[in-house]
């Protein structure tokens, strides 16, 4: 049976970055498999802006089917290329979305969201 696979996308400031590189690192200095994915937004807004419904919707289709360019994935969608352009760049600037030469893909099953509320 296949593992799930899981992004972790947090709202945190750059020491929280920090607390978790380093407890990926004692783990795995330890002899622990550290097999994991983060993302870190430094504000709410930004994540929200990333994470439009568009871009949910777009994500979604790319973990599904793949596409072979930003072409492919506008015409699947029925949706403006310079539109779909805009939002594979930013997703991809996120780190949810990974491009190989042309092709697109979203690995994980899951994305899973963290907010602190401690800044």
């Amino acid at each position: 049976m296949r593992s799930t696979s899981k992004i972790h996308v947090h709202v945190g400031s750059v020491s929280d970055m920090g607390e978790r590189f380093s407890s990926a690192w004692k783990r795995a200095t330890s002899g622990k498999r550290v097999d994991e994915t983060h993302v870190t937004f430094l504000d709410m807004q930004t994540l929200l802006e990333a994470l439009s419904p568009r871009r949910l919707e777009l994500l979604k289709h790319v973990h599904r089917h793949g596409a072979e360019s930003i072409k492919d994935l506008a015409a699947h969608l029925e949706r403006d290329y310079k539109n779909v352009h805009q939002d594979v760049i930013v997703l991809e600037n996120a780190g949810l979305l990974v491009r190989d030469g042309r092709k697109l893909s979203a690995p994980w099953d899951e994305l899973q969201a963290n907010v602190s509320l401690n800044h």
